[in-house]
């Protein structure tokens, strides 16, 4: 059986975390910052966890992280 290649769109936005878990950057924190608040630019800094419903999909994406 050939690898499975991974999709390197989802490479450069999910990574693996010590746990098995996958993280995500926050959407909304690159333009149009004027308009938002201090407190919600600083939030939208953390990353978060790629919650349960779309695991399965990411792990689709990136068979061997």
């Amino acid at each position: 059986m050939p690898k499975i290649k991974s999709n390197k769109a989802a490479a450069k936005r999910f990574s693996a975390t010590g746990t098995g878990k996958y993280s995500r950057n926050k959407a909304f924190a690159s333009h149009i910052l004027t308009t938002k608040t201090t407190k919600r630019k600083r939030n939208l800094r953390k990353s978060k966890i790629v919650d349960s419903t779309n695991v399965r999909q990411v792990a689709r994406l990136l068979p061997y992280l």
